[in-house]
């Protein structure tokens, strides 16, 4: 006999208090069988201010749903075996994401977990009854750096229009402008991730609440993520207009954030007070045609309590294989060896400059001479795949924002020509306070495949670390001086050297990977 007609269940009360309380504790288990995605989450929440809102995400979902439990007591809860696809699926995403420590992938994986384990155990009438609330959730993710760089792109673009506008001469290159007034830069602060992080959260709740029609609500959630864009590049204008006007007495400090916060305050206040004259929160909620139909409506349904614990096997099994994963011991690994090739010979140092490449499991750094010709080789080869020894990090980059002796004053991804093959590689203009200039190409090399998009190479690594084949990988970085020659002669440099070395490196990947 169904548990939802055992005597005991046999009001709607009883039905409701015993789903209800089955399904806490299903979800109860999957944050503790998933503890350390729900603490990665929780600890960026903790240091990073942008996602400081990420605390108050579930409790706001919790009184949203309260505020819609009239209709959602009339819902029967009814077990939905569907559910349990969308949790398969969604374990199934976790453990690539863990298995390639993709932490963001695996936080809205546990997200999507959760909501797939009320629909499995409530039903689909109440996923769609609570459907904006249950959504709402993925907002504890703290997601959004990868739009850092694109966003600094924007207010740099904005600024120094604006200021050739207003008729100040500004002499650019990459973040980094001078006026006469002084010198600037647009460095990760200056982004408004931070704002539209915080517009957008709290646009999106604002729409919900106050619109009916969800035309309004996508029409005003947009706005609360493109204002905040527009209104950020502005007020990195404002800031410049206002140290240029002073005699850079002024927007410098403190008050450089204080002018910031204040301006964006202002844009966001008008942004809501616009968007309060199409208010529709005193009107009724649309009657949804299809809860009608389920309100009251009792159908024998199957074991809640055998699905709970079906639900617990489903999502269990994910975790446990990671566990074994990350278990097996690291493989043997010899130092990398690259041989001379090509007329090439190891060189003497002739930069101070070096990449920001965490966790490898062996490095090697050279330098290369031929016919006076300069180039610099740094390889980074991570034997597997795990926690702070990734490849692919978000940790690993060209140089640290605001460092004392280098700025990287352009990055972008170009094809070039190597041994008569068209490639891709990652190329970085670096100019250093000493007037020394280098050309930078970077990029991946995965069992000879070779590669710059960071997504393709996640997913290869996770994908055969899961199936347990090689994800072994290595970042290979070429970089010459260009401050005597220019960019088109350090290119040609760099294309040769990677030509003559290309063999040598390969065999160095098969060597230390045990081939």
């Amino acid at each position: 006999m169904s548990d939802l007609f055992n005597p005991q269940f046999a009001t709607p009360k009883g039905r409701w208090l015993y789903s209800g309380a089955l399904t806490l504790g299903v979800v109860l288990m999957l944050f503790a069988l998933f503890w350390p995605t729900f603490y990665s989450m929780a600890e960026i929440w903790e240091r990073s201010e942008t996602f400081a809102h990420g605390y108050l995400i579930f409790p706001i979902t919790i009184w949203l749903i309260w505020r819609r439990r009239d209709v959602l007591a009339q819902l029967q809860p009814r077990p939905d075996l569907r559910g349990l696809i969308l949790l398969a699926l969604a374990g199934a995403g976790w453990l690539l994401a863990d298995a390639g420590s993709v932490n963001v992938v695996a936080q809205y994986a546990f997200i999507a977990m959760l909501i797939a384990a009320v629909w499995t155990l409530l039903g689909w009438p109440f996923v769609r009854a609570a459907f904006f609330p249950l959504m709402f959730l993925f907002f504890a993710v703290p997601v959004g750096e990868f739009l850092i760089e694109p966003l600094m792109g924007v207010t740099a673009n904005f600024t120094v229009a604006m200021l050739q506008a207003t008729g100040i001469p500004v002499y650019r290159e990459g973040m980094f402008f001078s006026i006469p007034s002084g010198d600037w830069s647009v460095v990760e602060g200056c982004s408004g991730l931070r704002y539209l992080i915080a517009s957008a959260t709290l646009g999106v709740l604002y729409a919900y609440l106050t619109y009916r029609s969800w035309k309004r609500r996508v029409l005003f959630s947009i706005a609360a993520i493109i204002v905040p864009i527009f209104a950020n590049s502005g007020r990195a204008y404002m800031i410049v207009m206002i140290a240029h006007l002073s005699d850079m007495k002024l927007a410098l400090g403190i008050d450089h954030y204080i002018y910031g916060w204040v301006f964006f305050g202002l844009v966001m206040l008008l942004l809501f007070w616009i968007g309060g004259f199409w208010r529709e929160d005193d009107l009724p909620l649309p009657a949804d045609s299809a809860l009608t139909r389920h309100a009251g409506h009792v159908e024998p349904g199957r074991p809640i309590s055998l699905i709970a614990l079906a639900a617990l096997l489903v999502a269990g099994l994910w975790p446990v294989y990671a566990v074994w994963l990350n278990a097996r011991p690291l493989p043997v690994m010899p130092v990398l060896q690259v041989e001379a090739q090509g007329g090439w010979q190891p060189g003497t140092s002739f930069t101070t400059w070096a990449p920001h490449w965490v966790g490898a499991d062996r490095q090697l750094r050279r330098a290369y001479a031929q016919a006076g010709r300069q180039v610099m080789l740094d390889l980074n080869y991570y034997g597997t795949q795990r926690q702070g020894a990734e490849l692919i990090n978000s940790q690993n980059f060209m140089i640290r924002q605001k460092d004392p002796m280098w700025s990287n004053i352009g990055e972008t991804m170009i094809s070039v020509q190597i041994a008569g093959r068209t490639q891709q590689v990652r190329q970085a203009s670096m100019r250093g306070s000493n007037g020394q200039r280098l050309l930078v190409w970077q990029w991946n090399q995965i069992d000879q495949y070779l590669t710059v998009n960071d997504y393709a190479a996640k997913l290869i690594l996770a994908t055969d670390r899961v199936r347990l084949a090689r994800d072994d990988g290595l970042s290979v970085l070429i970089a010459t001086p260009y401050d005597d020659v220019g960019i088109e002669v350090a290119s040609t440099t760099l294309a040769n050297f990677a030509a003559d070395m290309k063999l040598a490196i390969g065999r160095a990947l098969d060597r230390v990977g045990g081939k």
